[in-house]
């Protein structure tokens, strides 16, 4: 994934939600590392498509330079990728022309922002759906009486009414709730800061510790006996593992047909990592999709950090640090006590219930890659001692990863 741009950019990502709470998209906020500085549209189409190709998931830009984004427009990307258009950028005419022809081309056009007068009539019909920051939006303040005026109500405005709304900036569960209740048709973000307080009680946990006792029983190298008859206390787990490992993102050459032929494939050290993937992703509380999506592409992307180290225990070690990076919310347990039962390596506890240790600057950087501030990610590369066209392909060999395993 060798393409100039990705060191020329810093990247930022979060899912799309649904209704359902099932993450229906990726959104990729793209900016520029040096303002002014021209950027290749077309690199940056060829960079994202080896991780988001035609008939895949759908890829949501937020690019935030005018050029660039100009360049996109006019470069006319797969109907798979959906373009934030801003408003001030959606109500000059001037833009007319390319707006339209990328509609006509099935290209899903998103409003970012509210307009401040009225969108050219030519150009209305583009936009189906408008994102607006949670904060921004009225609806959702508890004191709707400190505003005189209604939120959105510019002059001109009027005709964009049609237009459904998408709520950014969604931090927790209980603001994901809020927005759907105020009609929102998708969120932004990261809805994970409250789960452990908002999901009511620990979903699917019978699975949950059926994996742990696994994890528990593979450190110990029980013999395979044990292992299946632990694993058959849950046949849907069983075959879960099975698709894991069967997965172009594994890369075996040959199909695995068994837990028992697993084990002797891999070895107990390589079966830890499905395990940890698995156990991160077991539960079926929809409030705990966002996390399970966030889990998973933590686990792959610190991985792929680590890769150009060479280090195979460095690498594997980091997968599960990300993977179980969120445990503590689908437990509901403080890491010091939660990693009591699950065994893991020294340096992963450390980063983990000690925010310390080796691994810590790479779970820095995998946090900020989550958020929208660009400086905070400068900062954190910069912490890991790693430049941008190091850092980016990883991701986005995380994401292309992923995607093999949803």
């Amino acid at each position: 994934m060798d393409h100039a741009i990705l060191g020329q950019t810093a990247l930022a990502y979060s899912p799309v939600i649904d209704r359902n709470r099932s993450v229906t998209a990726t959104r990729l906020t793209v900016w520029p590392l040096q303002q002014g500085a021209q950027l290749d549209a077309g690199t940056l189409l060829q960079a994202l498509a080896e991780a988001w190709p035609v008939g895949g998931q759908s890829l949501w830009l937020n690019v935030a330079s005018e050029g660039l984004l100009q360049d996109l427009m006019r470069a006319q990307p797969g109907s798979h990728i959906l373009l934030e258009i801003p408003a001030f950028m959606a109500c000059d005419e001037a833009h007319a022309e390319a707006l339209c022809t990328l509609h006509a081309n099935g290209n899903t056009l998103l409003l970012k922002d509210r307009p401040l007068q009225e969108l050219p009539r030519a150009v209305l019909p583009c936009f189906k759906q408008s994102i607006i920051d949670y904060e921004d939006d009225r609806r959702n303040d508890p004191h709707p009486e400190a505003h005189s005026a209604p939120q959105g109500a510019a002059p001109g405005a009027g005709n964009a009414r049609s237009i459904t709304s998408i709520q950014a900036g969604v931090r927790t569960i209980g603001e994901m709730e809020n927005a759907f209740r105020n009609g929102a048709t998708a969120v932004l973000g990261w809805p994970i800061d409250d789960v452990i307080q908002e999901s009511g009680k620990p979903a699917d946990q019978p699975a949950l510790q059926v994996i742990v006792m696994l994890i528990d029983q593979v450190h110990r190298q029980e013999d395979i006996e044990v292992l299946e008859h632990t694993l058959k206390r849950d046949p849907p787990l069983a075959y879960k593992l099975m698709r894991y490992i069967n997965s172009p993102a594994f890369g075996l050459s040959v199909e695995i047909s068994s837990f028992r032929h697993a084990i002797m494939i891999l070895g107990y050290q390589r079966l830890k990592r499905w395990l940890a993937l698995l156990l991160a992703t077991a539960s079926k509380d929809p409030n705990m999709k966002p996390v399970m999506f966030a889990a998973v592409r933590r686990g792959l992307f610190m991985e792929e950090l680590a890769r150009v180290s060479g280090d195979e225990d460095m690498r594997n070690e980091l997968f599960i640090c990300g993977v179980f990076s969120l445990l503590d919310r689908m437990f509901r347990q403080p890491f010091n006590e939660l990693l009591k039962t699950i065994p893991v390596p020294e340096r992963v506890f450390q980063a983990l219930a000690e925010r310390s240790g080796p691994y810590e600057p790479y779970f820095k950087l995998v946090q900020a890659m989550e958020g929208s501030d660009r400086f905070e990610i400068q900062e954190a590369a910069d912490g890991l001692m790693m430049g941008f066209g190091d850092i980016n392909p990883a991701l986005l060999k995380a994401m292309q990863s992923a995607a093999q395993l949803d």
